[in-house]
């Protein structure tokens, strides 16, 4: 039997407290990986970690915010040695509305934590990931990144963002051994549908027939295939938004 895929590597996880960041930690977890769980509700995180194991670490972070980003790369590396895998899975709640509808300053909280906080987590771990040799960086995007729906300017202005930010950065750092791409979900079951829908089964029955899959995602889906960028699996692969979306941007 071959051993787990990443096996010997340590992954650090934004936005770990549930929905699809708890899930790729879990699946990093099984796969031989030590994980460090972060998000801004250090309860949520500890309950990621008691799921993973012995070899998992919980972590508040506030992605907006530089120092916090550094302390937690400085943590994991204090804990585990270096950073491998660097999944920036956090995303603020947005409420709907048009550029009318959302103020200022309800804009610039996505754009901090969607777009920052990629950004800043990936200048925090960069440097540990390039001197052991080389990572993967995977940014959470959705396939509102590529497609829009009414009354979500921010979050589909954000998440096309961070498609390109991958681009870039897989552009600046492939000589490094870096590998960074975005991973751009459908629908999933997860508390963020919740907001819009009211409840799962209004979402089930209203979001998932716009997928040619008729059915919305589970988090764990998302999880495989976040998986498989971070492994060796998908060595060849760097600067892609790679969709698992049910077809929805098919037609």
């Amino acid at each position: 039997m071959s051993a787990p895929m990443l096996t010997g590597k340590t992954a650090i996880v934004t936005g770990a407290g549930g929905g699809i960041g708890r899930a790729i930690c879990l699946a990093f977890a099984r796969a031989g990986a030590k994980v460090a769980c972060l998000d801004i509700d250090l309860a949520l995180a500890e309950k990621t970690v008691a799921a993973c194991g012995a070899e998992a670490l919980a972590l508040r972070c506030d992605v907006s915010n530089e120092t916090a980003t550094r302390d937690a790369a400085a943590a994991t590396i204090t804990r585990f040695g270096s950073v491998h895998i660097l999944i920036n899975a956090a995303a603020t709640d947005d409420r709907n509305g048009t550029i009318l509808d959302i103020t200022p300053e309800e804009w610039s909280r996505v754009f901090a934590v969607n777009v920052a906080g990629a950004f800043l987590m990936s200048r925090a771990v960069l440097p540990s990931m390039i001197a052991a040799g080389g990572g993967s960086i995977i940014h959470i995007a959705s396939q509102l990144g590529r497609v829009a729906t009414p009354k979500r300017a921010a979050y589909c202005t954000s998440k096309g963002a961070i498609i390109q930010l991958a681009k870039a950065m897989a552009v600046d750092h492939a000589a490094q051994n870096v590998r960074v791409n975005a991973l751009s979900p459908g629908a999933v079951e997860t508390r963020r549908l919740l907001l819009r829908y009211g409840d799962m089964t209004t979402a089930r029955r209203e979001a998932g027939p716009k997928h040619l899959l008729d059915r919305l995602a589970q988090p764990e889906e998302i999880a495989q295939a976040a998986l498989f960028l971070a492994s060796d699996a998908a060595s060849f692969m760097t600067g892609a938004d790679m969709l698992v979306d049910g077809g929805y941007t098919a037609i």
